[in-house]
């Protein structure tokens, strides 16, 4: 296992190579890649400013399920860019992204092109470009690796099994145990749910438990934060695989927890230090 200080120079030289490049250069040196992490550092970072530019560029928007269930241009230009450098690069993966991808293989990528449109599109900030590298155990998806790039503060998460979480390549402080009662929760609750009992009292009962509440509109960006200390915990319900798997593994890597509740038929994301996830699961389970 890589110690910190190891960490942080691999980090670093991942660094230095994230610059975009163009057409067939940047294929080759996709196919050059042999570490995972470098992999996923070059594409959600070039993903993530091609996103930015086609935003300044102007783009057209269209809804999906719901007003604030939006897609753009940028969102499937993003996903096809990570696609292509992944087809090329690690042939034998799997790959899934929100946009529809969806192709068979032991290990699998999960892709978040733009995670947070509703904010990317509306001039807000919290939006990033999210990878996971991922294999199944028991069912369910377990995080090998995670790559967040968050273009408006040009800050690139990375961590995972060997790779502890490290933020533009300086590795962040080992999560410490904090009770929830002194902690910020992010989470993530959509209106529409609110009718429902199985979902409101349990999330009401967890946001109480917290010192104070956090929405911003993009699940990665506050699991990276949530890695970074900047915030204390993470609830969500039911999120898909991109917009959990790339944050668990950078929480999870900076010596914090991130597991799976299930409970009145929901599946409740959970995230923090030791101590704060304790009390989020001891929260949900009183609803039960």
């Amino acid at each position: 296992m890589d110690g910190p200080a190891r960490s942080s120079s691999r980090t670093g030289r991942l660094l230095a190579g994230c610059a975009p490049l163009a057409g067939k250069e940047r294929t080759l040196s996709w196919l050059s890649v042999t570490d995972d992490l470098q992999l996923a550092a070059d594409l959600v970072r070039t993903a993530g400013q091609l996103a930015a530019t086609m935003l300044a560029d102007g783009l057209r928007v269209q809804h999906k399920t719901s007003v604030s269930d939006v897609v753009s241009a940028a969102d499937h230009a993003a996903e096809e860019l990570v696609v292509s450098g992944l087809r090329a690069a690690r042939p034998a993966d799997g790959v899934v992204g929100e946009e529809g991808t969806e192709l068979p293989g032991e290990r699998v990528w999960f892709i978040d092109p733009v995670d947070g449109t509703y904010n990317f599109l509306s001039g807000l900030p919290y939006w990033c470009s999210a990878l996971a590298l991922a294999e199944r155990s028991d069912g369910g998806w377990v995080p090998l690796l995670g790559a967040v790039y968050h273009p408006v503060a040009d800050e690139l998460w990375l961590g995972g099994v060997d790779h502890p979480t490290s933020c533009n390549g300086v590795p962040v402080p080992p999560l410490a145990d904090a009770p929830l009662a002194e902690l910020s929760l992010a989470c993530y609750l959509h209106p529409a749910s609110m009718s429902d009992e199985t979902v409101r009292q349990p999330a009401l009962a967890a946001l109480a438990g917290a010192a104070t509440v956090r929405m911003l509109g993009s699940g990665s960006v506050e699991l990276a934060a949530v890695a970074g200390g900047r915030l204390g915990a993470w609830l969500q319900r039911n999120p898909p695989g991109w917009d959990w798997l790339p944050g668990a593994a950078l929480v999870t890597a900076a010596g914090g927890q991130a597991e799976v509740l299930e409970q009145r038929g929901q599946r409740w994301h959970i995230a923090g230090n030791a101590r704060a996830v304790t009390d989020l699961r001891q929260l949900l389970a009183e609803q039960a």
